[in-house]
């Protein structure tokens, strides 16, 4: 275990991810994402799928803010993007719907929300059921909801993390597929906890990615 007064070394940054070995799909998986900011973890995605990582391709990315640095990592990267901006729909189920319509046009089997800043009805988690994936900067249930590090720095505690988890339509609460422990020091603000939490999100959605693919080969 690490110190409490340094930096973590890399082998106390992911305290519980276990090592995930699954059987090899039988072709790549389609995968979209969703996201809403910097497009991080959208690129850590492709990223992974080119590298050997995961067996899969990244078909396609929305996002719902046109200003989302995430379309700038998108082009860099030759990797389909649209705009579909939440604001233009009456509800979230007519956004969803618009959503669910988009990404089946893509043949998408996983769908990933990266970094998405909308609630989803339960449209989306319908149509994709155990495949639709989110990322999510704490150790859940601890921490659900919006500003996630920001509410681990002001409780005092001593470890937060990262989960990847399945979607269901209440916020931050459906079944965990993996996680990773980031431990928090005492001179801990946002600008040095935050890339800690990101690099662990970085390395486990791809695992999470390939975990809910398996639901695909089972008709779930």
């Amino acid at each position: 275990m690490a110190s409490r007064d340094g930096p973590a070394s890399p082998q106390t940054l992911a305290l519980v991810v276990p090592q995930v070995r699954l059987p090899k799909p039988p072709r790549p998986l389609r995968v979209g994402v969703m996201a809403s900011g910097q497009g991080s973890n959208f690129e850590a995605l492709v990223m992974a799928s080119r590298h050997g990582g995961l067996f899969a391709e990244v078909v396609g990315l929305v996002v719902n803010n046109p200003q989302s640095m995430a379309l700038a990592r998108a082009k860099g990267l030759n990797v389909p993007a649209t705009v579909i901006n939440h604001r233009h729909y009456s509800s979230r189920e007519a956004l969803d719907h618009v959503l669910v319509n988009h990404f089946s046009s893509l043949q998408v089997d996983v769908l990933v929300m990266a970094g998405w800043m909308r609630i989803v009805s339960p449209v989306l988690c319908r149509a994709y059921g155990k495949r639709l994936v989110n990322i999510h900067p704490s150790l859940l249930p601890a921490f659900r909801g919006i500003n996630a590090m920001e509410k681990a720095l002001a409780a005092g505690v001593c470890i937060t993390g990262c989960t990847a988890h399945l979607v269901v339509p209440d916020v931050d609460a459906g079944p965990i597929l993996i996680q990773a422990a980031v431990p928090i020091y005492p001179k801990d603000t946002m600008a040095t906890l935050a890339p800690r939490i990101q690099a662990q999100e970085h390395r486990i959605l791809p695992m999470a990615v390939a975990m809910a693919g398996q639901h695909l080969w089972h008709g779930q």
